[in-house]
């Protein structure tokens, strides 16, 4: 019960913080494919670094151990299908699951009727899943479960390398805003 809990308070914790971004609106959103607007890689990247670390800390604090975790085998074939739909369906949608939940709760009507195309897409999608099925487990890859497995490596090296790539996004994300918004100086 107290992992129910805990995970509504942070699914509202994390719909609050999305909503104050900026993030329940479909133009915020949809920026990020005409590369005017850098705060959703800026914030997904952040995440990722922040929870990252914080699986490292928690490893040399001793409170966690990093082989217990489970982490699933990747399939190139399904990453790349559902990465191209929900892709597709995101830049003509403006919207992503997570972020059509948090337009419809903020009052926005394209948000529901988004909703409503994406389990219309997941019910078609079922349907035809059986006749897709095998491109879905294609390019199994178990080998390289994490990239520290993969490159042979700490998670500090890891980690490092992920935060200097963080900031070199912050500053070429900045770059690109400033150079769409006409801020930049062009000779």
């Amino acid at each position: 019960m107290n992992e129910i809990i805990s995970g509504l308070m942070l699914g509202f914790g994390f719909g609050f913080v999305l909503e104050r971004a900026g993030f329940g609106n479909p133009n915020k959103l949809t920026g990020q494919f005409r590369f005017t607007d850098w705060s959703v890689f800026k914030v997904m990247f952040t995440a990722i670094v922040f929870t990252a670390i914080g699986l490292m800390a928690l490893k040399y604090l001793g409170y966690i151990q990093i082989d217990q975790l489970f982490v699933p085998p990747s399939f190139l074939g399904a990453a790349a299908l559902g990465g191209a739909l929900v892709g597709v369906g995101f830049a003509i949608g403006g919207y992503c699951p997570g972020t059509s939940i948090v337009g419809l709760m903020s009052g926005r009507i394209d948000a529901g009727i988004f909703l409503i195309g994406l389990l219309l897409g997941t019910v078609i999608f079922s349907l035809a899943y059986p006749v897709i099925e095998s491109v879905t487990s294609l390019g199994e890859y178990a080998q390289g479960d994490t990239l520290m497995v993969l490159l042979n490596t700490s998670d500090i090296y890891i980690n490092i390398a992920m935060v200097i790539a963080a900031i070199a996004i912050f500053i070429f994300g900045g770059w690109m805003e400033k150079r769409s918004s006409g801020t930049v100086c062009s000779k």
